[in-house]
């Protein structure tokens, strides 16, 4: 369950989510991890206002929640919002921050995101190197693809109209010569077996997650 606090700074993620406050953000999160989810969080590195400190921050709520996926991504201004005047967030600040949390989280999937690679085409094999081992690809239909814009310019990882076995065999190449091999179908074997009743656990899980966070 991807569920990104964006900022670990109370203050920051109030003005950048008016009427949101960081801490439902974050427990949210923990009821996640009682109801026995695999926790996906994540920040943005650049953010206007951000500080190191926050930065920082960051790293401590990812040591303190231990999820099992971590998304990295330097901040990519929208033309179309409050925020389109501001600069980009750092690719370098964002590789460190990524490298940073490997040394926090030894266990967890970290992606290397569209985001770095819509900044800098060769950052996603700089991530790939310094800390992330996840690949994210986009296998949608071309002509949805526009419709999904939450930064102009993205990079969305899609490899063309080829096939998903041979987008699968092009990926393991160009892993491969990153020293980097494919491992199961989605990074964790075994992952594809479930059977029915734990869907049926799932879906109790779904339930009494939406019912606490307010979400029905």
């Amino acid at each position: 369950y991807l569920l990104k606090h964006e900022t670990s700074d109370p203050a920051l993620y109030a003005r950048l989510r008016p009427g949101r406050r960081l801490e439902q953000r974050l427990r949210c999160a923990e009821w996640l991890k009682e109801l026995g989810y695999e926790l996906g969080l994540g920040n943005i590195v650049g953010l206007p206002g951000q500080t190191e400190e926050s930065l920082l921050g960051d790293l401590e709520v990812l040591a303190r929640l231990e999820p099992e996926m971590v998304g990295v991504g330097p901040f990519i201004p929208h033309p179309a919002t409050p925020l389109a005047a501001e600069s980009p967030g750092s690719v370098d600040l964002t590789l460190n921050i990524v490298a940073l949390t490997r040394l926090v989280l030894p266990p967890a999937h970290i992606p290397a995101t569209t985001a770095l690679a819509t900044l800098d085409r060769r950052a996603r094999e700089q991530a790939l190197q310094g800390g992330a081992d996840v690949l994210m690809v986009n296998i949608g239909p071309a002509e949805r693809r526009r419709l999904y814009e939450i930064y102009p310019h993205r990079d969305d990882g899609a490899l063309g109209a080829e096939s998903l076995v041979r987008q699968r065999r092009r990926i393991a190449a160009w892993l491969a010569g990153l020293g980097r091999t494919v491992d199961g179908l989605d990074g964790r074997p075994g992952a594809d077996t479930a059977a029915g009743p734990e869907r049926t656990s799932v879906a109790k899980a779904r339930l009494e997650f939406e019912e606490r966070s307010g979400l029905q």
